[in-house]
This record gives C-alpha cells, structure tokens and sequence, in this order.
C-alpha cells in the first residue's frame, strides 16, 4: 500500500489543485470514505481528485447514493500513485463487515471530523 501521512498528502493535494503539477510528477488517487451527519450512513469511493469530488459530494451535484442519503463527511482517505491498486483498495473495502470499516476511519480520525476541512481549509470550512 502506497499511503501518504495526512500532513504530506494535504500538501501534494493542495499542490495539485493549485495547477502546481511538475512534469514528470506521477498522478495520485484517492480512496476515501464518507459518512452522513449522525455516521451511520457509509460511502466509499475512488478519485484522482479529491478537492473536487468532495466539492460534488457536498454540493449534491452528482445523482446517487451520496446525495440520496447527504453522505457529505469525509472521515478517512488513502492515496496511492497506481489506480489499479486504488481500486483494488476500493473494492476490499467495500466488502469489510461495517465495524472493521469503523476501525479503519477510527485509526486515523478517532472522533469522526470532518477531515475535508483539515485538508482544503479555504474551500470547506
């Protein structure tokens, strides 16, 4: 697993939105997992760009299960530079049981914040 710290990651994001990308730079993907407001609805997914699929989620602009249910929150994330191994990581954790998904988000984001943000402050505050 490719994982980035979250003081790490929250730079290369910041970077990458600020048009910032060098030229050999490789891509990053994100897999990352949403809750609604009281956390008992869960949403995990994939993106190349976080900032602005947490934009969709919170705006509603897309048609589906997040809006359907005001899945908003994002409680935990990952980043990798493979997209096959994002999505593979997708696709484990959409089959763990739902309390070894609560261990996850609890190892990085013990109190359930909302981490989006922490990590795009002038964007989600």
């Amino acid at each position: 697993m490719d994982f980035t710290s979250r003081v790490d990651l929250r730079r290369v994001i910041l970077e990458r939105s600020e048009g910032s990308r060098r030229k050999n730079e490789v891509d990053m993907y994100y897999v990352y997992i949403l809750t609604n407001k009281t956390d008992k609805v869960m949403y995990i997914g994939e993106t190349n760009d976080l900032q602005r699929r947490l934009y969709e989620h919170k705006n509603e602009l897309i048609e589906g299960f997040t809006k359907k249910y005001h899945v908003h929150k994002l409680v935990y994330y990952e980043s990798y530079s493979n997209v096959k191994d994002a999505i593979s990581r997708e696709k484990s954790l959409k089959g763990l049981l739902r309390a070894r998904k609560n261990a996850l988000v609890e190892t990085m984001n013990p109190n359930w914040d909302d981490l989006s943000k922490e990590l795009f402050p002038d964007v989600f505050s």
